[in-house]
């Protein structure tokens, strides 16, 4: 059973990754319209979306969404190592 800093590590890491995801995909549609003058792909998997467009959507999504959600965790992680004094579990080395 997880500690109670593992709960707490948890839910503060969950919290940081799904807001940093949602600020992440308004910054690439906002970057996709000035950079293609058109609204991103609502399903890049449709057919009728150009293969063009949906590799490049998956690209930049994937990558700005992926960035920021590691950014997002490692100021999460640095945040409570201040607070408690150690990395969270999940980032401790060799169980110290």
């Amino acid at each position: 059973m997880a500690s109670g800093g593992s709960k707490t590590w948890s839910v503060f890491s969950l919290v940081a990754a799904l807001g940093a995801a949602a600020m992440a995909k308004k910054a690439a549609d906002a970057t996709w319209k000035v950079a293609t003058g058109k609204k991103p792909p609502e399903n890049p998997a449709d057919p009728d979306v150009e293969i063009w467009e949906a590799v490049g959507w998956a690209v930049i999504s994937g990558v700005a969404v992926g960035v920021a959600r590691m950014l997002a965790q490692r100021k999460a992680a640095n945040y409570y190592a201040k607070s408690t004094g150690h990395l969270p579990p999940d980032l401790r080395k060799d169980g110290k």
